[in-house]
């Protein structure tokens, strides 16, 4: 690690004294590099090891936190920001919940292959909505943190073309696109935490994180044991519409029947699997249209029927899910449409104007210099 030299005593070098008031161009170009810290290959050595720790283990552990951006501290000079730079740049680590578990958990469940600006528009979004709610000082804000989850195995997708490291690596500077998202609003960051699982499905997940002791601080860490009775901390979970038709498609919970122990007891095997969902989850769910799954009006007539608890009694559902579904609307009308296969089509052609467009900025930054999606 480079030896940074001590504060200059002279007021003249003091960014803080600068007559105009701003950095003077030579220190903030240093500041630009130091930025990048730490460089790409420990960054992706440091996710390559995680990943294989993870998979070592998955058998005993579906879930796990691999790593966690933190918010930026205030910066009340140029001086505070130029020191903050140059030395809060290690490699990342997981940073638990100290004194009390969080009130809501906002999970984006990805590919993440690549990250995208829609991806942005939904975390940014959500988490907002939830700071709004819980309050403006900094324990408040603390009972709100967002969680970016990748499944090493899912239901529908294989791991290609961008291996998993690569794509933690892209979660991470995603991450970092949604901190300076949340810190140009009044609002302010949240803890962002990066983690991997096991899982396939969505219930599945749920469970895993719920029953993970992370976000349950206990005396080893500071806090305070439990009794046992404290409520749990509600999930969040953000999905597009296209996701939310496969959550409640009944052929990923098996056949209904009597061969079935969901079906001798008459329970649809849908509602065994995910009735302990809804009660610890919230679907948050944004719209897509201009794709194969219909404009708005055709989607929101399908929610609309949903929450009248219709639809979901038909599929062997409980018309209560339907209070733990919401619909909010994406791209607006005029907006450039984005999806993960455009942005790996861009990448591909090297055309990084219009990846610029379909990814945010640190994620760009990452995959024009790794050379992601060349073969795709």
């Amino acid at each position: 690690m480079p030896v940074v030299p001590p504060p200059s005593t002279d007021a003249a070098d003091d960014p803080s004294h600068h007559p105009s008031g701003r950095i003077p161009l030579s220190i903030e170009r240093n500041m630009n590099a130091r930025a990048l810290l730490p460089t790409h290959k420990p960054l992706l050595d440091f996710f390559r090891t995680s990943l294989s720790s993870f998979q070592s283990s998955s058998s005993s552990t579906p879930f796990s936190v691999i790593c966690t951006l933190a918010p930026r501290p205030p910066r009340d000079s140029p001086a505070q920001l130029l020191n903050h730079r140059i030395l809060a740049n290690p490699l990342p680590s997981p940073f638990p919940p100290v004194v009390a578990p969080p009130e809501k958990l906002v999970v984006l469940d990805s590919s993440f292959n690549p990250p995208s600006a829609a991806h942005l528009r939904m975390a940014s979004d959500a988490v907002l909505f939830e700071l709004k709610n819980a309050g403006t000082d900094d324990k408040e804000r603390e009972k709100v943190r967002l969680l970016l989850l990748l499944a090493v195995k899912n239901a529908d997708k294989a791991a290609k073309p961008a291996p998993f490291e690569q794509r933690l690596a892209m979660m991470w500077a995603f991450a970092r696109d949604v901190r300076t998202s949340l810190e140009e609003t009044e609002q302010g960051g949240v803890n962002i935490d990066v983690a991997l699982s096991t899982q396939p499905f969505f219930h599945e997940k749920s469970a895993a994180i719920a029953a993970s002791g992370f976000y349950r601080p206990g005396e080893d860490r500071g806090g305070k044991e439990g009794d046992g009775k404290e409520a749990e901390t509600e999930q969040v979970v953000l999905v597009g519409y296209d996701t939310l038709i496969r959550i409640l498609d009944p052929k990923y919970y098996g056949p209904s029947g009597n061969e079935t122990e969901a079906g001798s007891a008459g329970e649809a095997p849908i509602r065994k699997a995910l009735d302990p969902f809804f009660k610890r989850a919230r679907l948050r769910v944004t719209m897509r249209t201009n794709d194969e799954w219909g404009g708005k009006d055709e989607q929101t007539a399908y929610v609309e029927r949903l929450l009248k608890g219709e639809e979901l009694e038909k599929i062997g559902g409980d018309k209560a899910w339907a209070k733990r579904i919401e619909l909010v609307h994406g791209r607006k009308e005029g907006e450039v449409v984005v999806s993960s296969t455009l942005a790996r089509e861009a990448a591909k052609k090297k055309d990084w104007n219009r990846l610029e467009e379909l990814v945010p900025g640190e994620v760009k930054k990452w995959i024009e210099r790794e050379g992601l999606y060349g073969d795709a």
